[in-house]
């Protein structure tokens, strides 16, 4: 997973995993989410992300099983 902030758009960027994108939905007016032929999720892009997350804070946290 690859997680980017691109402060000159204020746009969030979450890539869960690489590979080919089939198709793109608009969640809403400025959060797009990106499917492979499966319709499995590929990545999410927050527009205007400083005033609808938490960017540029962030925390990762793994829980062991």
């Amino acid at each position: 997973m690859k997680i980017k902030y691109f402060q000159d758009t204020d746009t969030l960027y979450i890539e869960f995993k690489d590979g080919p994108v089939t198709e793109t939905k608009d969640l809403d007016e400025d959060t797009l989410l990106d499917l492979d032929e499966n319709g499995d999720i590929c990545a999410i892009t927050v527009e205007h992300a400083s005033k609808r997350t938490g960017v540029p804070q962030f925390s990762f946290e793994q829980v062991a099983a």
